[in-house]
């Protein structure tokens, strides 16, 4: 083994020490063995602590208690940073390695690729249900979004930052100042710069709980508009061109029954949002925002019929 590792698994743990032992066990259980493990850690107690010093002899930690607590994405970032591996593989403490062999797929896929952007397929577990739903990019999906990566806004095809396996090189991670959209930015703004290789099989299981981030933020207009629109900020209103991000936009509008500008107000400086979506909520509120978001087919054919009338620029 060499002195740094291929790869460094960087946990931000925070409480769930029931979820993060059996990351550890699932770690454990890898054939691919060159690899170090990172732990920052925003507990408010010293659970994580000891069960740390229960795996220390097994796995090759470095464990770092934050202070204060960073929160998320700072905390992830802060595990990046304390890293010394040729690649960063995330793994949040509710998710954890689909077999044995899983980080060996992945240490291979970084031979057989120039790319800096690794991910694989995956399994979404519902913790409270055990309920499972596997996914793996089809063909033509890869081939949608080597063709552009804002067809992310139709799905997010990478899905969470577990699955990826990114090269120890990039000079910005992820955006301290959002949470809600943080991964699909941090994705977007990857693959318009470099390629990337996808591991076609489910490498990582998912957790899915009711007291994640994403749960807790659903639907909720005060996380949601503001980070969207700070998304499309960085983006550019030229982004609306494509077809898949103004149906996303589209959708925020409908889904937060957004009616007026003036309800966008409350949540995002006006000047920030491009007159087309002013134009959609005038739309919307005329065709009726209930009945657009009850009948997606009838919302789908208004969409598009503003699309072609209000695309900015030329359509891609």
């Amino acid at each position: 083994m060499s002195s740094s590792p291929l790869i460094s698994i960087c946990i931000p743990a925070y409480k769930n020490v029931v979820y993060l032992e059996r990351l550890f066990q699932s770690i454990q259980s890898q054939t691919f063995q060159d690899y170090e493990v990172v732990v920052t850690d925003d507990s408010p107690d010293d659970a994580v602590g000891k069960l740390i010093d229960q795996y220390r002899p097994s796995l090759p930690i470095s464990y770092y208690r934050n202070a204060t607590p960073l929160g998320s994405p700072a905390n992830w970032n802060a595990a990046i940073a304390h890293a010394t591996g040729r690649w960063i593989k995330i793994m949040h403490d509710d998710d954890w390695f689909a077999d044995e062999h899983s980080l060996a797929v992945f240490a291979n896929a970084t031979m057989q690729t120039k790319a800096v952007f690794i991910f694989s397929g995956f399994v979404n577990v519902q913790l409270e249900t055990g309920e499972q739903q596997s996914f793996v990019l089809s063909s033509s999906q890869e081939q949608m979004l080597r063709r552009n990566p804002l067809y992310l806004f139709r799905t997010n095809y990478v899905g969470h930052p577990s699955t990826t396996l990114i090269k120890n090189e990039l000079k910005q991670w992820f955006d301290e100042s959002i949470k809600w959209v943080v991964d699909f930015e941090f994705y977007i703004r990857v693959l318009r710069e470099h390629s990337f290789y996808a591991v076609k099989q489910p490498l990582i299981h998912i957790g899915i709980g009711s007291e994640q981030i994403t749960k807790a933020s659903f639907r909720k207009r005060e996380v949601e508009l503001p980070e969207n629109f700070y998304l499309l900020h960085k983006l550019g209103a030229q982004a609306l061109s494509y077809f898949f991000v103004y149906d996303y936009y589209w959708r925020l509008m409908r889904n937060l029954k957004i009616k007026t500008t003036v309800e966008l107000e409350e949540y995002v400086q006006l000047h920030h949002v491009p007159a087309v979506i002013k134009s959609m909520i005038s739309w919307q509120q005329k065709l009726g925002v209930d009945a657009l978001k009850k009948y997606g087919a009838y919302s789908k054919i208004c969409m598009s019929i503003h699309y072609a009338l209000h695309s900015p620029g030329k359509k891609q």
